[in-house]
């Protein structure tokens, strides 16, 4: 499967289309959507901690084309939907270090990595009838990044992910690992939990999906990227991903300290928004269960645009082996410093995929929304 999510905390055991009568007027109305937002650009507007809140975006209300019909779009983003949202607000960055560090200093908060993993929701992950391993085996940790000394095929992906004891938000890639000096870049190795712990510390929410894609988006609608369609506009990077030209994927250089990482947040310019790092760094929780086949469900039974979503009541992902297809997910968004042209081109902005809630992994962070 084309993608560097890796298979949960269970490693330390081891479209449908639109009906062809409407397809005229649907690609009308993409046509007319589209020349009117490329006619304007979006107003930056960046609350001040004062009257509105501090460091994080306005998103004005506003119908889009959610999901992707374009050729690199996978399964699970097909087809474009048209989307009506209300306003919000939404984090400017990632959820940092420090920013993280002041929660756990405030509240004494423990994060799931931190803990012995809960055999119940491990279980889950795992094929019907497998046995619950020793206790010695359940120890506090999370999924690393450990990479290749030489190049693999790629289809399976427990060649360069890792269950690390000892690996948390604090050592994202092992007891040995630390944060020190990176304050600014974004909190890894926290569950969907902990992002929904700090969001309730902090007033603020987890994003919808739909919100998540419409901020990323920018204003530009159906570009496939959250800056455009040219993946380095002027040969400039516009974010952090794994450039195979430098070296292939999974493969790290033990010579230059191992696999690539996350950037301080706001190292690549902002979308139309004033959003930094929508894409690239670090894959992003967001509050919907994950279904593969939800855009294609939402097409179906839409004869206008669906107002707010709050994504589906469960989880179904068919392509993940090993796991129960109706295993709880979240779905996460973004991509991140792992993705790449030959394996996962996640940093665009209709890329999605689904992750155990109970899963920290050093490439996975997230951002905050908060209601007008």
């Amino acid at each position: 499967m084309a993608s560097t999510r890796p298979a949960r905390r269970t490693l330390l055991l081891g479209g449908a289309a639109l009906a062809a009568s409407a397809a005229g007027g649907w690609v009308g109305w993409r046509a007319w959507t589209a020349r009117q937002r490329a006619g304007r650009r979006p107003v930056v507007r960046i609350g001040d901690g004062v009257t509105t809140p501090r460091d994080m975006a306005w998103i004005p209300g506003g119908t889009f084309l959610m999901g992707s019909d374009h050729a690199l779009a996978r399964f699970d983003e097909r087809p474009a939907h048209a989307v009506r949202l209300r306003g919000f607000w939404i984090d400017v960055t990632h959820v940092t270090n420090d920013q993280f560090a002041e929660f756990v200093r405030r509240t004494g908060y423990v994060t799931t990595a931190e803990k012995k993993p809960d055999w119940e929701t491990v279980r889950v992950q795992l094929p019907p009838g497998t046995a619950r391993p020793p206790d010695e085996v359940l120890v506090p940790g999370a999924m690393v990044f450990v990479g290749t000394r030489a190049p693999v095929r790629l289809d399976d992906y427990s060649q360069w992910w890792r269950y690390v004891p000892g690996a948390d938000w604090r050592h994202p890639q092992g007891p040995r690992s630390s944060i020190a000096g990176k304050g600014d870049h974004p909190v890894v190795q926290v569950s969907h939990e902990d992002a929904g712990a700090y969001a309730r510390w902090a007033g603020k929410r987890l994003p919808t999906e739909a919100e998540w894609e419409f901020a990323a988006r920018g204003g530009l609608e159906q570009a496939t990227y959250v800056w455009g369609d040219d993946l380095a506009p002027g040969g400039e990077r516009q974010a952090n991903y794994w450039d195979t030209r430098d070296r292939p994927f999974p493969v790290v250089r033990p010579e230059a300290g191992g696999a690539a990482g996350t950037t301080p947040v706001g190292t690549f310019p902002p979308n139309g928004y004033g959003l930094r790092d929508m894409t690239g760094n670090a894959w992003q929780w967001v509050a919907d269960w994950y279904r593969a086949d939800y855009f294609a469900a939402q097409a179906r039974a839409a004869r206008e645009a669906i107002d707010n979503p709050r994504g589906p009541d469960d989880s179904f992902d068919p392509a993940d082996a090993g796991v129960p297809p109706h295993a709880p997910k979240r779905v996460i968004r973004g991509g991140s410093f792992l993705c790449n042209a030959d394996y996962c081109m996640s940093y665009r902005a209709s890329a999605r995929r689904g992750s155990d809630p109970y899963s920290p992994m050093s490439h996975l962070g997230f951002r905050l929304a908060r209601d007008a």
